[in-house]
């Protein structure tokens, strides 16, 4: 709902660094397609907004795409990556999807609700982070996890949860990724338990018989 701080009435310009990036995303489609930037453009604005949307900077982008306004709030209501009011300066999204509720991510929620002093959806007193559970972010075999900032932090326990807080909230940049030291990407615990020899196939005769010709050609004597 529009408010004397979010209005349509309000001014917003993209920076000068900002609309440079808009020009390279719409670079990308044929004029006539504009509308194709619009999710990343909206991005842009966010990330110039300090991580929200108003009104003012949606109806600007609504502009650039040259599409209406209500196209453009659509799609800032419908991804979850757009936020329309104004959250902390980290914004951490834990995931509550069944592989990382599985693995202790309602004891990590818990955890972070007590370092923060926030509720589900909630932003902390001085302004640092604002605290979400969300629907799957695309990391389940490194379960359970959380999304700070651009950031993914991975392999959770409630220490190392919090452990990330403490280093945001003292200026420093954690380590992210999986956490705990036991693998460095998505790995197995222990190696491999299958796959362990080179896969057979899929086989393409078409194209074995090309290169057994082209291996051929390449060995006969030259004319």
């Amino acid at each position: 709902m529009p408010t004397d701080a979010n209005s349509s009435y309000q001014s917003f310009e993209f920076t000068e660094e900002n609309w440079q990036k808009c020009l390279e995303v719409l670079a990308k489609y044929p004029p006539q397609y504009k509308n194709s930037g619009l999710a990343p453009i909206l991005d842009i604005a966010q990330r110039q907004c300090g991580g929200w949307l108003p009104l003012a900077a949606m109806n600007k982008v609504a502009t650039v795409v040259e599409v209406a306004p209500m196209d453009v709030y659509e799609v800032a209501t419908f991804y979850t990556m757009f936020n329309l009011a104004p959250i902390g300066k980290h914004f951490v999204q834990l995931c509550g999807t069944t592989p990382c509720h599985a693995m202790r991510a309602p004891e990590i929620m818990t955890a972070l609700k007590q370092r923060l002093g926030v509720d589900n959806g909630g932003t902390s007193a001085d302004g640092k982070f604002t605290l979400l559970e969300v629907e799957c972010l695309g990391a389940c075999v490194n379960a359970p996890m959380m999304q700070i900032d651009d950031d993914y932090y991975e392999d959770l326990t409630p220490e190392t949860a919090i452990k990330i807080i403490d280093e945001l909230a003292a200026g420093r940049k954690p380590h992210f990724g999986p956490q705990g030291g036991k693998r460095k990407y998505s790995e197995p615990y222990g190696g491999k338990t299958t796959l362990k020899e080179k896969p057979l196939g899929p086989y393409a005769p078409y194209l074995e018989k090309l290169d057994k010709d082209a291996a051929a050609a390449a060995s006969a004597p030259k004319q």
